[in-house]
């Protein structure tokens, strides 16, 4: 399967927040009993460092996966273009990636 492509705009020094709904090849909601997600911006797809770790939780029976950064996270990003990704693991170790893109980080003007 492929992943989606959602690019995110991504305010510097803000709270960020977004649900995603998650489907399976028929287009029926996918049940996320048991899966973990992990979601990670990166400068690049090779690089070492992670930029930033989206907290997710995720809603078994709708499934929704809601990804959200705090804004001490998003204050710590350089703004620029990054890239970030989500693996889900279901409960037998399988991984597959369902989510893929764009990662913009725009500069705040206004700090306390």
């Amino acid at each position: 399967d492929m992943a989606a492509v959602s690019n995110f705009y991504i305010d510097q020094g803000a709270d960020f927040s977004t649900i995603i709904s998650l489907t399976d090849s028929n287009g029926d909601v996918l049940n996320l009993s048991g899966y973990t997600a992990l979601a990670q911006i990166r400068k690049t797809y090779g690089s070492t460092t992670i930029a930033g770790t989206f907290t997710t939780s995720l809603a078994a029976d709708t499934g929704q996966l809601t990804m959200s950064l705090t804004d001490v996270v998003t204050t710590a990003i350089a703004s620029g273009r990054y890239v970030y990704d989500v693996l889900l693991t279901d409960g037998s170790g399988d991984k597959t990636r369902v989510l893929e893109g764009q990662a913009i980080l725009t500069p705040g003007v206004s700090r306390s």
